[in-house]
């Protein structure tokens, strides 16, 4: 079975990523097949940093949800691990790491989650306890996980496991029609990910045989976020990704490629998505290098 790409490959969402790379412990983990169109992969942070030498991680998030166990952000003052579901977020969002920490978490695929939570929407820019989810019980979770270990290299192994058995047991709970949902909106998805000749909802509509109005549905219902927004945020993380090892790209192309009528509409979606535009973002990846 191959698993997901490592962070060198690809890291869409990461904002820096080689910055990350350099001061925090990344992997992907890939799941059980019973867990394919519901969770894209389990994930794994951990780090060590000086007094001082705090890390400010940005991400431009995709249009998933995430189950996370692990030590807070840093500006919360908390330290006791913490288990939380976090929602799709439409805009981009920061995390603080300082001293020495990790997280265990489970990335959603577009729509999975709609098989064990009701209305997806609902948790749209939203970080809640993970016990919303039937099946899940952050107690559990930590317990299991042995949070209080300081081991966080020896235990990552063990702790994807307890998330991975933990996200099949809460799928065994859930209704088969709405498993089953969930996997068409995720297998559409897909489609918008990949597809570069699908640029509207209703090139959407017919590459997967199913209508605008019941992709809107149930996209809302299981992603949380409409078909046109995903496919507009998919092209952003591409166009990011462009220049992650600092490459100089011609950004006329590069709005071709990802289906834009031209450079001025991908310069308009980037800078309202990331606070600025693509080349500015591009320089301050090269700085960094």
């Amino acid at each position: 079975m191959t698993g997901p790409a490592p962070v060198d490959r690809d890291s869409r969402g990461i904002l820096d990523p080689w910055l990350l790379q350099q001061r925090v412990s990344f992997t992907r983990h890939a799941v059980p097949p019973g867990l394919h169109g519901i969770v894209d992969f389990v994930w794994a942070v951990r780090w060590v940093l000086p007094p001082g030498g705090n890390h400010r991680q940005e991400v431009l998030p995709h249009p998933s949800l995430n189950v996370s166990v692990g030590t807070p952000d840093a500006r919360t003052g908390r330290t006791a691990p913490e288990a939380l579901l976090n929602g799709v977020f439409l805009d981009l969002i920061d995390r603080e790491l300082a001293g020495t920490g990790w997280t265990v978490a489970a990335k959603s695929t577009v729509g999975g989650f709609g098989a064990l939570v009701d209305d997806v929407s609902t948790l749209r820019d939203r970080v809640v306890e993970v016990d919303v989810v039937p099946g899940l019980e952050a107690s559990t979770l930590l317990a299991d996980m042995g949070a209080d270990s300081d081991d966080a290299t020896a235990a990552e192994p063990a702790r994807v496991a307890v998330l991975v058995e933990a996200l099949e047991g809460a799928l065994a709970r859930a209704a088969p029609g709405r498993v089953e949902q969930a996997r068409e909106v995720a297998a559409v998805a897909r489609i918008a990910e990949t597809d570069r000749e699908v640029r509207r909802l209703e090139d959407l509509a017919i590459r997967s045989g199913i209508g605008a109005r019941s992709l809107q549905r149930s996209f809302a219902r299981c992603a949380g976020v409409s078909p046109t927004w995903v496919l507009r945020r998919y092209r952003l993380l591409e166009a990011a990704e462009a220049v992650r090892d600092g490459a100089r790209v011609r950004w006329p192309e590069v709005a071709a490629a990802l289906g834009y009528a031209d450079q001025a509409h991908l310069v308009r979606d980037f800078r309202s998505a990331l606070g600025r535009t693509p080349e500015a973002y591009a320089r301050a990846v090269r700085r960094a290098r």
